[in-house]
């Protein structure tokens, strides 16, 4: 069970006690968690079940316009995502993704009434200060990525050692949540992390080769593309597997942060070691660099700080709110009741202090 509170409280339906969720819960379960585009995916399926959860004869998610809208611009925005990683140098483009995360608070507010908190605002503002640092700071170099520079620094002594270095942590790592049971949220997002930074140099040298053979030569026939593909494609599977385990076990609100600062780190490393995006930089620029990449992370973090304890469980079922239910007043169960959590159907009875039993 997740710690955070259950995703089936705005039913009124608490799922720990075996209930079955409404459909769009079987929905959500059913999609795995993107790995950057995660807030906007989050706050769209929050926004439909909550209205599925308010109709009384609720139409299914894919017949409205708002909801396909929603998935062809997040279609189109992960597009350009990976399009800008053809153009741009990785440490640039990393560490924007905490506009994302500053991006769904602005739009949980306005679509999700959620309440606008200071600790918003000083973070959006940071998040927008360390964008500007890097926007300005990051390496500004033009690489053209054809598949025989791809191979260069593929079979280079740089990430040579690179690779036998994460391959080597990801198996200690792997080898304590598999066999050791231990499922800390560190260990699961730092393998995320280390399957992210190859994740992140085969999406540029997927895209740089797409580029290049559109402006230039065809690029498609060689090997190294399609390794670039399997390693792009593989990467992000696993990724995807590993952060749905962290969700189930721990709140958005504290996997978000995280993993934000984890894939940041190790996307900037990547650049470093497999491109050599900062080859010849200035001390200073480096140094504002990062002070930019500290500001966007510190962003993100007072923007989700303690998001978790806004929506803590309520002591009550509200059947009011439940479709199909019809019910006077709201009901205390008793908590040490098998029932508890449970939406009673018509046919349960109770007994009075008199002993008559009564219909609930």
């Amino acid at each position: 069970m997740a710690h955070g509170p259950s995703r089936s409280v705005a039913c009124g339906i608490f799922p720990d006690r075996g209930t079955n969720p409404c459909p769009l819960h079987r929905q959500m379960d059913s999609q795995p968690l993107r790995h950057q585009g995660s807030p906007y995916v989050l706050l769209k399926e929050k926004y439909w079940h909550l209205e599925l959860a308010h109709q009384e004869h609720p139409r299914p998610y894919f017949k409205s316009v708002l909801w396909w809208g929603g998935v062809i611009l997040m279609a189109v925005g992960e597009t350009g995502n990976f399009a800008a990683y053809g153009f741009a140098p990785i440490t640039l483009i990393a560490p924007l993704g905490c506009m994302s995360v500053t991006g769904s608070a602005i739009i949980s507010v306005m679509f999700l009434k959620e309440n606008l908190r200071a600790s918003d605002l000083l973070g959006m503002t940071l998040a927008f200060a360390g964008t500007y640092l890097l926007v300005n700071f990051a390496p500004n170099i033009t690489q053209e990525i054809s598949a025989r520079t791809v191979q260069y620094y593929f079979v280079g002594w740089r990430f040579m050692t690179y690779g036998i270095l994460e391959i080597l942590i990801f198996c200690i790592l792997l080898y304590f949540h598999k066999r050791k049971g231990i499922k800390h949220i560190v260990i699961l997002l730092t393998l995320v992390a280390l399957l992210a930074s190859l994740t992140v140099i085969s999406v540029k040298a997927v895209s740089g080769m797409i580029t290049f053979s559109v402006t230039d030569k065809i690029q498609l026939t060689y090997p190294i593309f399609y390794i670039m593909f399997i390693i792009m494609i593989a990467s992000c599977v696993f990724q995807v597997k590993l952060l749905n385990q962290a969700t189930k076990l721990y709140h958005t609100a504290t996997v978000v942060p995280i993993n934000h600062t984890f894939f940041t780190i190790s996307a900037i490393i990547a650049g470093i070691v497999f491109y050599q995006e900062f080859l010849g930089a200035a001390f200073l620029t480096i140094f504002i660099y990062l002070f930019g990449c500290f500001l966007s992370v510190l962003g993100v973090v007072l923007v989700t700080r303690n998001r978790e304890k806004e929506h803590l469980p309520q002591s009550y079922i509200d059947f009011g709110h439940v479709p199909g239910k019809q019910t006077l007043d709201k009901i205390q169960p008793d908590s040490n009741s098998l029932s508890y959590g449970t939406v009673p159907d018509g046919s349960d009875s109770t007994k009075s202090p008199s002993g008559e039993k009564k219909e609930v």
